[in-house]
């Protein structure tokens, strides 16, 4: 399915954009408007998309600079939704008292709304809209039920004009999320081969795989990838250290790069930029090194230039 025309937009690449520094975290610093603007300058020259996670300061920062310095950027604005269940599957803990589960909900719907005037006051920027993110797989540490999703979908649609969907990894998609199918616009799904003990050369064709699964399952539905990538350092826990580096991570991503393009599929990078914040205070922590860019905006192998002929 044609995305240029279901979405309005015209061909382009497109990547995941999160912008937290050394000392920057969600909820806590910050990136600035400078260092946002510095950001942005960056991924104009060779991306047109941008996906943002959640609502919060760090979006409304990088919404203002995309409009006040007239940069041609188009995003994709999620909202960041909290757990509204225990999930006694997450290895990494997923259980929470009933009143914080009680206080996540009504947070939910809060941000909800916030996406809703976001989206209203930026519809020249913000290009489709996403309730939400990873919050219904296995795995998942904000477990939220399919039902919630459907209703938070329904709610951003009556209110915005933009296209609605919800990012998810690609294995919800094939059963437990066939009721929100019909209620999304378009599908997103998460494709990580090296998560999945994949080396380079297993890499892109199982990523085909992931995609190919979703889109012939729902043919009527538009597939857009809204993560894909390959990090450039592991400490061994869960990425084996022999499948990452920055070479493999430049081979994968030219591969998709290319494919995408030719079959014209919407394809958000994960990531631009690499982001410390995350995962355990081990600095070989796969999480923190997912970046085409290093955390001192420094290019890795990965980036050469990309364009349609």
């Amino acid at each position: 399915m044609d995305y240029t025309k279901f979405l309005g937009i015209p061909k382009g690449l497109a990547i995941c954009y999160s912008g937290y520094r050394e000392g920057q975290r969600p909820g806590h610093v910050y990136p600035t408007y400078d260092e946002v603007k510095e950001d942005l300058l960056i991924i104009e020259k060779q991306w047109q998309y941008i996906r943002l996670y959640s609502c919060d300061k760090h979006s409304k920062t990088v919404l203002e600079v995309i409009k006040n310095e007239n940069l041609p950027l188009k995003v994709m604005l999620g909202a960041y939704i909290e757990a509204e269940k225990d999930n006694p599957n997450c290895p990494w803990g997923g259980t929470y008292s009933q009143n914080q589960l009680s206080k996540n909900k009504k947070s939910n719907f809060k941000k909800m709304d916030v996406l809703i005037g976001l989206a209203n006051q930026y519809p020249e920027i913000i290009f489709s809209l996403s309730v939400g993110n990873e919050a219904c797989v296995d795995w998942t540490d904000h477990l939220v039920a399919v039902d919630a999703v459907i209703s938070y979908v329904k709610h951003v649609k009556a209110n915005t004009k933009q296209p609605v969907t919800f990012c998810e990894n690609y294995v919800p998609w094939l059963d437990k999320l066939a009721p929100l199918v019909e209620e999304v616009d378009f599908i997103s799904i998460h494709t990580y081969p090296v998560w999945e003990y994949k080396s380079i050369h297993e890499g892109m064709v199982f990523t085909k795989q992931n995609y190919d699964a979703v889109a012939k399952k729902y043919p009527h539905k538009l597939v857009v990838i809204t993560e894909a990538g390959w990090a450039t350092t592991s400490n061994g826990y869960g990425i084996p250290v022999e499948n990452v580096n920055a070479e493999v991570q430049k081979i994968y991503y030219k591969a998709l790069s290319d494919w995408s393009i030719s079959e014209s599929i919407l394809t958000f990078v994960f990531e631009a930029f690499d982001e410390p914040w995350k995962g355990s205070d081990d600095p070989n922590e796969p999480e923190k090194h997912w970046g085409l860019y290093t955390v001192d905006r420094q290019p890795k192998l990965a980036m050469q230039p990309i364009s349609y002929k």
